[in-house]
């Protein structure tokens, strides 16, 4: 039998290749999915089927891009009509090779979600895997949020049946293989863990212990953030997102055409550190480091004006292109030749961003001058403290709350160590702030100064 987890990084999105007698079936594929092909092909398999747990909302599903040159046929949930593949039922099974894959619809993170119960029959009859989609993770459940506030007491409600009728009345020892991992938004706080039974679940998720009406009242008070490009991968992946062959092509270009394209709209992103942001940048460029790329484009990046990366030293930018490619951006388009150096060569323009440290804070920490923001997660800021006299903004929401901001103060900046701290540093820049720092270090280096955090 083959059984293989693709991981793939930041966006924390797991997808599964099983095989048996010379087939493989491929579960929530990504859309750059020539990995899927090279492990079938290592093993003499040829993929025929191409199961979707749900729509997804954090990323483009690849389930046509990898039934183009498979020919495999692509399987969903019934219960929502896409613009492409079969919809599936509860007790359909197929056969791939000798494993035979259940469905069990188990709606609730969306109304069209299925799991998948694997049995290998040429061993047992008893259960062995099952792939959870986004309904059960290691340590939570999915949110159920996205289908609007109106519904979100009926999605909770579908869950808890879902979880309650369909997936822990499951044998103990049946591994769950859910379609995400830590890190994911999908959830409110999936653990670290790379492998999870329905027993240790039971035990050990503190969701699962939960009776009915404290089930649903925890998930409608969940407090989680939507990057606005959910919309985008919701319509894309209902209707069919569009082929894409290959990863884009970037072009390279020169320091001059970026002024040029600042001019038509461009999208430049500098993905470079906070501290190297900092130094000198580009005017009017977003900040968001390598890492943040899959957490934070969709919240400020649009899918029609070209978008052009800045770095130092543009190595390894094919992994940055699978960032935009699996969220849908499509435009990404090219790079500044010769990193950010080619920009001061030139003699251009470049801007600044002020940094302090946590003893540079705290010595303006009574200056009336000085407006500190916090830019976290808000369940960071009360889990963990904040620092006194700050407000609360979050990144992602940063645009729509400028009025709330002084721009005739000192804008201090920062977030848990000062990545989004930058990124949020070059969105007010952006809209003409003059006078922002970023604290680095943030809250973790403010901790590690013995400076206090407070709790309310």
């Amino acid at each position: 039998m083959l059984f293989e987890k693709i991981k793939s990084e930041i966006l924390a999105h797991n997808s599964y290749v099983i095989g048996s007698g010379g087939e493989a079936a491929v579960i929530d594929p990504r859309r750059d999915c020539l990995i899927y092909g090279s492990i079938a092909g290592r093993e003499n398999m040829k993929i025929t089927k191409i199961f979707e747990t749900h729509k997804n909302e954090d990323y483009v599903i690849g389930s046509r891009e990898l039934a183009r040159p498979t020919g495999a046929e692509i399987l969903h949930g019934a219960r929502e009509a896409f613009g492409f593949g079969t919809g599936v039922r509860e007790g359909e099974t197929f056969m791939i090779g000798s494993l035979e894959i259940e469905v069990l619809e188990t709606p609730g993170h969306t109304v069209e979600s299925i799991s998948l119960l694997l049995r290998d029959r040429s061993v047992s009859d008893d259960p062995l895997m099952v792939f959870t989609g986004d309904a059960l993770f290691a340590g939570d459940v999915g949110r159920t949020d996205l289908a609007g506030e109106d519904l979100r007491r009926e999605m909770s409600e579908m869950l808890y049946a879902s979880l309650h009728e369909k997936i822990l009345p499951l044998p103990d020892g049946v591994i769950v293989c859910p379609a995400h991992g830590a890190g994911s938004v999908c959830g409110g706080n999936i653990s670290d863990r790379e492998y999870t039974t329905i027993g240790f679940e039971k035990a050990t998720n503190r969701l699962l212990s939960m009776e009915r009406e404290e089930f649903v009242e925890s998930k409608v008070n969940e407090r989680l953030y939507e990057p606005p490009y959910f919309t985008m991968m919701r319509k894309l992946n209902r209707e069919g997102p569009p082929l894409i062959y290959n990863l884009p092509h970037l072009r390279a270009y020169s320091a001059r055409e970026i002024r040029f394209l600042l001019d038509k709209k461009a999208q430049i992103v500098d993905i470079r550190s906070p501290t190297s942001f900092a130094g000198g940048h580009i005017p009017g460029t977003l900040n968001i480091w390598r890492q943040g790329l899959p957490l934070y484009m969709g919240y400020y990046l649009n899918y029609e004006d070209p978008i052009v990366l800045v770095d130092d030293f543009n190595l390894d930018l094919d992994r940055v292109v699978r960032h935009f490619v699996r969220l849908g951006y499509d435009n990404i388009a090219g790079y500044l030749a010769g990193g950010f150096a080619a920009w001061f060569r030139q003699g251009e323009e470049i801007e600044r961003a002020g940094t302090w440290s946590p003893t540079d804070l705290a010595e303006h920490l009574d200056d009336p001058s000085v407006w500190i923001l916090d830019v976290r997660n808000v369940n960071h800021r009360e889990e963990d403290g904040h620092i006194a006299g700050s407000h609360h903004i979050y990144v992602g929401h940063l645009e729509e709350h400028l009025a709330e901001i002084p721009e005739e103060k000192q804008i201090v900046v920062h977030c848990d160590v000062g990545f989004k701290g930058s990124l949020a540093a070059s969105i007010l820049e952006k809209h003409g702030f003059r006078n922002v720092t970023n604290l680095l270090g943030g809250t973790v280096g403010w901790a590690a100064a013995n400076y206090p955090l407070l709790k309310d």
